[in-house]
């Protein structure tokens, strides 16, 4: 399956965005949907995982309460709002996609970067 996430920028903290990641492929095939993020100089860490086919969510400590994850089985999408952002949400967000053959998250998109200025 082939990811292409979109939707990130510069803005202040307090602000919103919404990411999105458009799935093409074999879609009929994802288990599950996943946002991770690499801020600057640490590693990657997992934001917000959705399966595709219940919509049973799960959030990093972090962002639970601020950003919320869905999914468009529909249009094979899946988007990430963020609210209340603050600076240490900074970083490349990457989507990704775990597969229904196992072996967790594969197939990954390009990254969009989120900076987040105080």
């Amino acid at each position: 399956v082939q990811l292409q996430a979109s939707g990130g920028g510069l803005v202040q903290a307090g602000s919103s965005l919404r990411l999105s990641c458009a799935a093409s492929g074999r879609t009929s095939s994802i288990d599950a949907m996943g946002w991770f993020r690499r801020a600057p100089g640490k590693e990657r860490e997992l934001v917000a995982t959705i399966t595709w086919d219940e919509g049973f969510t799960m959030y990093a400590r972090p962002v639970k309460g601020r950003f919320t994850i869905s999914r468009d089985n529909a249009k094979n999408t899946a988007s990430l709002q963020m609210n209340s952002l603050k600076p240490e949400d900074t970083a490349v967000y990457y989507c990704a996609a775990q597969m229904n053959d196992g072996g967790g998250y594969k197939s990954w998109g390009q990254g969009t970067l989120v900076t987040v200025s105080s």
